[in-house]
């Protein structure tokens, strides 16, 4: 009895020894790495838009269809080559209002400024009904002015 007990001892304080290390004798290491022990946890960031405001909003309206609205704005970036263009829904604390932000990349080389007409960029999203139906005011906002249409 007294035997068992010596050995029980010692396998204890041996196998609580390997736990402090990366021994392959320690069992909490026989099945990998758990996610718990000192792994860092990422927490989900939403990815930021790279793309600028387009320098000046020029038109918006608010176009109707059954079951909707059609929202288009015109902009006018600084030089020609400006892409990849959209309306960007920001939120906003004003109640019946809508905020877009008129969102667009600028050109990978350098591009001539061109006449207006050859620089203007037009855009348009897809509002439902249900989307609509507290709204009084729908905003686009550009880097130098805005622009709202109102019910």
């Amino acid at each position: 009895m007294k035997r068992a007990l010596i050995l029980v001892t010692v396998v204890g304080l041996g196998l609580a020894g390997c736990g402090l290390g990366k021994s392959r004798l320690n069992p909490l290491n026989w099945f990998g790495h758990h996610p718990r022990q000192g792994t860092p946890v990422a927490f989900y960031t939403p990815p930021v838009d790279p793309r600028g405001l387009v320098a000046q909003v020029i038109t918006l309206k608010v176009e109707p269809y059954p079951g909707g609205a059609l929202v288009r704005a015109t902009g006018v970036p600084p030089t020609q080559g400006f892409w990849n263009a959209s309306l960007v829904e920001v939120p906003d604390d004003k109640a019946g209002q809508l905020v877009f932000e008129f969102r667009i990349a600028p050109p990978k080389t350098p591009a001539p400024a061109g006449t207006q007409p050859s620089r203007e960029v037009t855009v348009a999203t897809s509002l439902t009904d249900y989307k609509l139906q507290d709204v009084r005011a729908i905003e686009v906002r550009g880097a130098q002015n805005a622009m709202s249409a109102h019910r």
